[in-house]
């Protein structure tokens, strides 16, 4: 079987996308065609694949792979690329509603910019510990802050959490942020993908909403302003009760190229 496919970036997280409106190529048990579709030497390459579908009161469906083929939770990044992909269709304008795992989200499209804001869904349940603030931003985070990003081997640390005892089994995203004059540095450990990637946009929201839980500031809405390996990307949130709303994680999805694979 043949499948069309197109390639997105959003600050370095790269995606396969294929529309599935008109015609089923994958489902949800075709765990080793979408590993062998994201292997980056022996098919496209990818740190994750979506699928866009038809679905009743909103624009449209997003189904969610991880790189190893599995059904994953929100991706932040890859929602921004699948709103862009859809303006692409034609299927939206400058706006769009549409579901993922974790229910349904809206989004913004900035053509002027080439950016693309994803409204999140609000945080409530936050776990800190002394060295970790334990979120879920649509994908379960785990954020330290560290001293020396530079010189750390996030693939050897990020390990170090995701196969610990309490997180081995399901797995958990693993974020270094380190203040910088105005916002953050941060690179992630993704599970999944069991490897660093240039960005991840649930992490930063999550290492965005972790600087203001360390350090608050007592404004009632805060811009966070993060730098990844992969580019920049922007977090607006407001405080509330001891949780977080009105999340918006904000920044580039570029096309990169289309074609067609026998899969």
């Amino acid at each position: 079987m043949t499948i069309p496919f197109f390639k997105y970036q959003g600050a370095g997280n790269d995606f396969i996308l294929i529309d599935q409106r008109a015609r089923t190529f994958l489902t949800r048990q075709d765990a080793d065609r979408v590993a062998a579709l994201c292997d980056r030497r022996f098919g496209i390459g990818a740190d994750g694949l979506m699928l866009l579908q038809e679905a009743e009161g909103a624009d449209f469906e997003m189904i969610y792979f991880n790189a190893d083929g599995g059904v994953s939770t929100l991706c932040g990044n890859g929602s921004r690329c699948i709103a862009a992909f859809a303006r692409r269709l034609g299927i939206i304008d400058r706006h769009c509603t549409f579901l993922a795992a974790d229910g349904p989200h809206e989004a913004v499209i900035r053509p002027e910019t080439g950016w693309v804001e994803l409204k999140m869904n609000d945080v409530r349940q936050i776990e800190t510990t002394d060295s970790a603030v334990i979120l879920n931003t649509g994908s379960p985070h785990y954020v330290v802050f560290v001293d020396n990003l530079k010189e750390m081997d996030i693939n050897a640390s990020g390990r170090s959490v995701r196969y610990s005892d309490r997180f081995n089994r399901e797995g958990i995203n693993v974020n270094f942020a380190e203040l910088s004059d105005d916002g953050l540095n941060v690179a992630t450990y993704e599970r999944g993908v069991e490897s660093e990637t240039l960005s991840c946009g649930t992490g930063v929201t999550a290492a965005a909403l972790a600087r203001y839980i360390r350090h608050p500031d007592g404004q009632p809405a805060a811009v966070v302003r993060i730098s990844t390996k992969g580019g920049n990307l922007e977090v607006r949130f407001r405080p509330q009760n001891g949780g977080f709303t009105d999340i918006w994680l904000c920044g580039p999805a570029t096309f990169v190229f289309e074609g067609r694979i026998d899969g």
